[in-house]
């Protein structure tokens, strides 16, 4: 029997009315003919309200902790879901991280899945049941509750539907598909039928909300189809499938926006091997993850060294930049909160060229100065001043997608 792996979204699972809309839509999948895994998140605005609870008695709660008490808003969910399809006459058990195992390792609030025990999904299903599966959460190897981190809820699903062999991963939440950009940043932007695991990861990485990227990361690994699409309607989304003939005729699929961003510059840096790895090295100690690097070309023994880091890790970076900086004799150390990078993507960059330099002509045209810029194999970034995100948006999505689509 076919097997499809179906996760909803905190809105999805919202209120009780929307628990009852989410056991109609498993009771017809199950019609239809197909086994259902259903994956749930924590009910919307719950892990916010459990975190802010532990806040209320300690500033900074001990993580363990914190994650047992965050893994009880998918508990709730699961039963929920369950018993609201038992209701229905359907067979249906919950399992939580734990029950299935989902084995982690101990990285609290922020855990890697190892491996996925699922005997007892296998068990359940054979014996006609709904299995309805608590997102997010794990156990490590000393039976710790792990959580898997914001949006984990589609990790879990991706690795559950990878572990059964399942025929689809349907991620459902409150938007109907992958779009070529924000919405309601470009209105001119559409939804797209197909994209690659490639394209879907950069778009994940450089400010997309759609799928978290490690759940991307997971269904290009085995090779799991995902079907983006709304749990409020039958309406098809998107998918995002290995690489097909004729994705690469695409120049651009989308128009990225990343506000997540603030810039440090290290300015008069020694110019001599090894001075990077001492002003990033205490950065990379304490977990904060550096997206853009440039150097500059050493003149006169200096150089200047420019990085970007998560906003939300901008104020523990800067010191420990400035006291190494101090360190190894640095000029100076200038920062900036008030970027935004803005990204375009797309197979087709592999055999096109001229797309960078289109790019640069597009943000020139409307006096846009990039401070920064990055490349891989399929995508092109800029760090822009923040108050021309938006715009960079709208004319690049213009000029990539809009006019070639006319």
């Amino acid at each position: 029997m076919m097997i499809t792996v179906q996760k909803y979204g905190g809105t999805s699972v919202g209120s009780c009315e929307r628990i009852q809309a989410v056991a109609d839509r498993v009771a017809r999948t199950r019609a239809e003919g197909s086994s259902v895994v259903a994956v749930v998140s924590a009910m919307s605005g719950e892990t916010n309200r459990l975190i802010q609870l532990a806040r209320d008695l300690a500033p900074q709660p001990a993580l363990r902790e914190l994650d047992v008490l965050m893994a009880t808003g998918e508990q709730a969910s699961a039963a929920l879901l369950a018993i609201a399809l038992e209701q229905r006459g359907i067979a249906a058990r919950s399992f939580l991280g734990h029950q299935i195992r989902i084995g982690t390792d101990s990285a609290f609030g922020r855990a890697r899945i190892r491996n996925i025990e699922i005997e007892s999904l296998r068990e359940a299903l054979a014996a006609g049941q709904v299995v309805v599966v608590a997102g997010f959460q794990g156990v490590d190897d000393a039976a710790n509750i792990t959580t898997l981190g914001r949006g984990g809820s589609d990790t879990s699903a991706v690795a559950v539907a990878a572990a059964l062999e399942a025929d689809v991963c349907e991620i459902l939440t409150d938007v109907d598909g992958v779009y070529t950009t924000d919405p309601r940043i470009c209105p001119a932007a559409r939804k797209l039928d197909r994209i690659s695991y490639d394209e879907m990861l950069e778009l994940a990485s450089l400010g997309a909300k759609v799928l978290q990227i490690r759940s991307v990361e997971a269904a290009k690994r085995y090779d799991v189809p995902v079907h983006v699409r709304t749990s409020f309607d039958e309406s098809p989304g998107t998918w995002v499938v290995r690489e097909e003939a004729g994705m690469e005729d695409i120049l651009v699929s989308g128009v990225a926006l990343d506000r997540d961003q603030a810039k440090i510059t290290v300015t008069g840096v020694p110019d001599k091997p090894g001075v990077a790895s001492q002003v990033l090295g205490p950065i990379a100690r304490a977990g904060i993850v550096v997206d853009m690097i440039i150097q500059n070309a050493g003149i006169a023994g200096d150089t200047d060294l420019t990085f970007t880091v998560p906003q939300g890790d901008f104020d523990r970076a800067l010191p420990m930049v400035e006291k190494m900086a101090g360190e190894i004799g640095a000029a100076g150390v200038a920062a900036d909160a008030d970027v935004v990078k803005v990204s375009v993507v797309g197979l087709g960059m592999r055999s096109h060229a001229g797309v960078a330099a289109r790019m640069f002509e597009v943000l020139a045209h409307e006096n846009i100065n990039i401070q920064m810029i990055s490349t891989s194999e399929i995508k092109i970034s800029v760090v822009l001043a923040a108050q021309y995100g938006e715009l960079a948006v709208r004319v690049l999505h213009r000029a990539f997608i809009e006019e070639s689509d006319a």
